[in-house]
């Protein structure tokens, strides 16, 4: 069992303050302070207020956020790395009497995705960049990280969720396997409720196991049941439904079901085997992307016919009713990219969109 002081000790060395993953001398510079100065009261000194907060975490929210500021593992249009930045932002204007614990952001190296691609002095060179110390023990990429700092955290406060944010959705990878093997270890049974445009559930991609597009396959063994993946929203994929429910065992809930069955029939569906299969807990990953693009257009793929803002909440909203949500997150929002042509409002809008279902995840976490 990880002691609390070696814990945090840990996250010193590992995370930084929130709005700093993202490695940048100028870049953004005003939006991280007006940041700081919401959740310090002042712009300098960030590093040790944000360290001296830590104390805090074991009194604090239920809900604990922690940002991924890394589109490493991304495949299309970068930019999802200012993810944690600007949700937070939005975040703090728009819900400012939201309650959780900001346990800040991974370190990211941008060039970097999952230690076992690295060779010994790849990693040593980084841990001096990272640690100042090249025989540190400390891991050196975003996904890696992530997972070693997460498997420690629900070893010490194994009554606290991890809200993530990302970056692209490689990251839900290292924050959902550490989620399941710890409710295995308790003995509950969770499910992950994955909203996406796409099935994420390719072995591989262009010879990378870990991307945004495979993440889901490599968590199943970790799940009571493959079918325990629960995905809503598909729509853009090269083989049909049969094919990913038949070789993976997931189950899944196309975006023209939600359209042609309407949303009321989807929760039935879905309450009903989370009942039948005796879930606990649930874990929601929501690529904004999952949302038609006329409200989600700041995204790497955004993609037409996707379901309505309305629909996912209400979705959320039902299952929240019945199920716990003891984790969530929300990627790829990238709010400097529009591959659609919407104009400079698109990323406000999907700002606007992504954060209000963050806080509804936020507010069903600290229950």
């Amino acid at each position: 069992m990880t002691t609390q002081a070696a814990f945090l000790e840990r996250v010193k060395q590992s995370l930084c303050p929130p709005g700093n993953g993202v490695f940048t001398v100028n870049t953004a510079k005003e939006r991280k302070e007006q940041l700081h100065q919401s959740l310090y009261g002042q712009t300098n000194d960030i590093e040790n207020l944000w360290a001296d907060s830590l104390d805090k975490l074991a009194a604090g929210s239920k809900a604990v956020m922690l940002g991924v500021a890394s589109d490493c593992g991304g495949g299309i249009l970068r930019g999802a790395n200012w993810g944690p930045l600007f949700v937070r932002s939005t975040l703090l204007k728009n819900h400012p009497s939201l309650s959780h614990f900001d346990l800040g952001d991974v370190r990211v190296i941008p060039h970097l995705l999952h230690d076992k691609y690295l060779n010994d002095q790849t990693i040593a060179n980084c841990r001096k960049a990272l640690y100042q110390n090249e025989a540190s023990d400390l891991a050196v990429s975003p996904l890696t990280i992530t997972e070693d700092v997460l498997h420690d955290f629900y070893a010490t406060y194994p009554d606290k969720g991890v809200f993530g944010i990302g970056g692209d959705h490689s990251i839900s990878y290292a924050l959902t396997k550490p989620y399941l093997q710890a409710k295995k270890a308790q003995g509950k049974r969770a499910a992950i409720i994955h909203f996406d445009a796409h099935t994420d559930l390719l072995v591989e991609r262009l010879g990378i196991d870990l991307c945004f597009g495979s993440w889901c396959t490599h968590i199943l063994e970790d799940l009571n049941d493959p079918s325990h993946l629960i995905q809503i929203g598909i729509r853009s994929s090269g083989k049909p439904k049969a094919h990913w429910e038949g070789t993976f065992g997931v189950k899944q809930h196309w975006a023209h079901e939600v359209l042609e069955r309407g949303v009321d029939a989807i929760i039935e569906d879905i309450l009903s085997q989370l009942h039948e299969q005796q879930i606990d807990e649930l874990y929601v990953s929501f690529d904004i992307d999952a949302l038609d693009d006329s409200f989600a257009a700041a995204t790497g793929t955004p993609e037409p016919d996707g379901m309505t803002p309305e629909q996912a909440l209400k979705i959320l909203q039902k299952l929240s009713e019945q199920f716990p949500i003891t984790g969530a997150d929300m990627m790829e929002i990238a709010p400097f990219t529009d591959s659609t042509g919407k104009g400079a409002e698109s990323s406000e809008k999907t700002l606007k969109i992504g954060a209000e279902i963050s806080a509804f995840l936020i507010e069903q976490m600290c229950k």
